[in-house]
């Protein structure tokens, strides 16, 4: 609406000025000097990574090519500069730096447009060369990829397209390791037209190697055996396109280190000299080559959360033994790579703002986080603390990582399905030295599985994982050749996961039993608010008489069927439970409508089995008492402010949970509850499961469980400590997990 409004004033003030011009009283207007000088203003995109229509914002100003600051800065800014550049409007505008820092002037600060300006000039600013702002801070534009109509001048970048470093590579020379990943070791070269170029060693340093070694995805370099490598360039043919590399180490990318191109009519470059050779250090997740699961890094403050691949995620760090996210002010590529290499992986590829992976929970621990890129940990980098008032989820920072290529997408394929997102799994076996496909057995087949399957193929999170494909056409792979196949769901490769090896045991051994998976690019994210089941809890009596519906659904301990109906009671403890959508999809129930039970009892559909879990545990985990609700109804109770309800249950309507809502259980109906008629009285811990057999997908299944300290006294219940299982860090869980103590387990009444 706003970008067709603007539009519309642009018209309107075309069609004026024609009618001044008409009327001849535009005439006779002498320029003044301000006018004069913005004629001599230029604009372009420039930095790196981008495309044509995004990149840093610059400005020709005073015969100076400069840069404008993010301070203030908006998307009507953005909308002003993109017509400047001749497209129709802008999609998005980036801060921090994110296409690589300027040089030069900073030409305007604060800068505040409507939209509807003419001229960046008619904003409002601290006025041309008045800035506080380093080149940290240079703003960047991404424009909508539509030509204004009658535009001539071009978008061009001043550099020129032949002095351009995008894809590299390392080539490994032994025999052994062309055939390992990850590659670690090997020349460096550098893709030049149609073939591979190489970079003059002479004057190469360490530093410039930790830039290689982080793009392929590796936390560090370490000194190669250059003289091994000698005895083979010298017998090749060697061609190159750069020398002088200068980087600090800091960089993401190489093309934004200080580097020269030889001149196509160089006669002898790099005499004396070879072609650089690079030796990285993978992490502990790649350093065996073959991908085996990292071993748990207790020491570690830092964490990556609700990214569907590995070295994505959005970050989260450990302070005062409680997990908590950054806030996304001043966040650029230099903290993120800090994160990345502290985790194992390389460079950052991106720095995400606006909780692009999802809000996080609990505490924000820091802010304006700085980073000269070449610290050991996010904890070395200055920040600020946060305070309520400057930074919400909504601001979590995240980040992808360059990690290594490990090849994992060619031994899985997807066939029948509609789109690339779907299908049936097929995977790829060896015999004889010949190559072929098979498929595997859906038995035991679920969400877990799929998650692998979405992320060895880059395909995001899983929606679905299925027992049977048959409604997909069936391509010529009809053998099954994997079952039993459990995963954790953190695998970065099904060949991580458990199976049965070679013997292949199936019952229902057609394709139309084989498993399948439907991928998706965003997934929803369940969490309860632990604080309300702290507040809400109480002990109640209930008449049997009142009890008949919740027998039905299997809400009462297994006791109550010898209870003499419908004389006598039942001890419920109950509880409210609100439960949050804070993931980038909305919550659905698995099952279509059409397979959704109809409950006469109370007159509404089940559109899930189980929903929760609610159990009462006794302090060394052995359940106690249980309880379960069936979804009584999934709706949208309350949103977000600006977040329309979608919903609802009423009349057959449509169930689920909106992003940015939450549905609210009720402490007063049915099902709502633990049945402790049977418990005796002591110290106990209350949890709470959502979503408990991953029937529906989630971009993180961690926060799925709540856990409180429970004392009953026999007569009254209290719960403290109410907190999301993986909010706390082990420490505290286990501190948890004692308290108030065992000692006093048994008070009697």
């Amino acid at each position: 609406m706003k970008t067709e409004l603007l539009y519309k004033q642009w018209e309107i003030l075309g069609l004026l000025l024609s009618l001044l011009s008409a009327m001849g009283l535009s005439q006779h207007t002498t320029p003044s000097p301000q006018q004069q000088q913005r004629g001599k203003i230029r604009f372009r995109l420039a930095g790196y990574p981008r495309k044509h229509n995004e990149g840093r914002i610059e400005v020709f100003y005073n015969d100076e090519w400069g840069t404008i600051c993010d301070d203030d800065f908006s998307m009507e800014n953005a909308f002003v500069l993109c017509r400047h550049l001749g497209f129709v409007s802008a999609t998005g505008w980036a801060h921090s730096a994110k296409y690589g820092k300027g040089t030069g002037k900073i030409w305007l600060d604060n800068v505040q447009c409507s939209g509807s300006e003419k001229h960046i000039g008619d904003c409002k600013s601290r006025g041309w060369g008045n800035s506080d702002c380093t080149h940290d801070e240079d703003a960047g534009i991404i424009c909508k990829d539509e030509r204004l109509p009658g535009f001539v001048e071009s978008n061009v970048i001043e550099q020129v397209e032949e002095d351009r470093v995008e894809e590299i590579r390392l080539r490994p020379i032994v025999a052994s390791a062309k055939k390992r990943n990850p590659v670690t070791e090997g020349i460096v070269e550098i893709k030049y037209k149609d073939g591979w170029t190489h970079i003059c060693d002479i004057g190469w340093t360490p530093k410039n190697s930790q830039v290689i070694c982080g793009m392929m995805g590796f936390p560090m370099e370490r000194k190669a055996n250059k003289n091994f490598y000698k005895l083979f360039t010298e017998r090749q043919e060697n061609t190159y396109r750069i020398h002088s590399v200068a980087c600090t180490g800091s960089e993401v990318h190489l093309s934004v280190c200080p580097l020269q191109f030889y001149k196509a009519n160089a006669t002898a470059p790099c005499e004396g000299g070879m072609p650089v050779v690079v030796s990285c250090v993978a992490g502990p997740q790649f350093a065996s080559g073959n991908g085996q699961k990292k071993k748990k890094a207790t020491s570690l403050r830092v964490r990556l959360k609700g990214g569907a691949k590995t070295g994505e995620g959005r970050v989260e760090v450990l302070k005062n033994n409680e997990w908590g996210t950054v806030c996304d002010d001043r966040w650029n590529l230099q903290a993120a790579s800090v994160v990345c290499r502290e985790l194992g992986f390389g460079s950052a590829k991106e720095a995400l703002t606006g909780a692009r992976m999802g809000q996080g929970m609990g505490p924000i621990h820091m802010n304006e986080v700085q980073c000269t890129g070449n610290e050991k940990s996010i904890w070395n980098c200055q920040y600020k603390n946060i305070t309520s008032e400057n930074c919400q989820h909504s601001e979590d920072a995240s980040i992808k990582c360059n990690i290594p290529y490990m090849g994992y997408e060619n031994s899985i394929r997807l066939s029948g399905g509609r789109t690339q997102y779907e299908g049936r799994v097929e995977v790829g076996t060896s015999s004889n030295g010949t190559h072929q496909w098979g498929l595997i057995c859906g038995e035991g087949w679920s969400t877990k599985e799929a998650m692998v399957v979405c992320r060895q193929l880059g395909l995001g999170y899983a929606n679905h994982g299925l027992q049977e494909t048959w409604y997909w056409d069936s391509s010529n792979t009809t053998e099954m050749v994997l079952s039993g196949v459990k995963c954790t769901g953190n695998e970065m490769s099904l060949s991580l996961c458990q199976h049965h090896g070679n013997n292949v045991n199936c019952k229902r051994t057609g394709s139309r039993f084989a498993a399948g998976v439907i991928c998706s690019e965003t997934a929803s994210d369940l969490i309860l608010n632990a604080p309300l089941v702290q507040q809400t809890a109480y002990i109640e009596d209930r008449p049997l008489h009142m009890l008949y519906c919740a027998a039905e659904e299997n809400c009462l301990s297994s006791s109550a069927a010898k209870a003499n109906w419908p004389y006598g009671h039942r001890r419920l403890l109950r509880f409210s439970g609100q439960i949050h959508n804070i993931g980038r999809a909305d919550f659905r129930p698995k099952l279509g409508r059409h397979s959704w039970v109809w409950h006469e009892c109370h007159r509404h559909y089940h559109s899930m089995d189980i929903f929760t879990y609610y159990d009462l545990l006794s302090l060394n985990g052995t359940k106690v008492a249980e309880g379960h609700k069936a979804s009584f109804c999934l709706e949208d109770t309350e949103c977000q402010e600006g977040i329309a309800k979608r919903y609802e249950c009423a009349n057959f309507g449509e169930q689920g949970i909106t992003v940015g809502c939450w549905d609210l259980y009720r402490h007063d109906i049915d099902c709502q509850w633990i049945d402790i008629s049977d418990v005796k009285p002591g110290n106990y811990i209350l949890q709470v499961v959502i979503n408990p057999h991953y029937e529906v997908a989630e971009s993180d299944f961690t926060n799925n469980a709540m856990k409180c300290n429970c004392k009953y006294d026999g007569h009254r219940v209290w719960l403290h400590n109410c907190h999301i299982g993986d909010a706390f860090s082990d420490e505290a869980e286990k501190r948890f997990e004692q308290y108030p103590g065992q000692l006093n387990n048994q008070i009697s009444s």
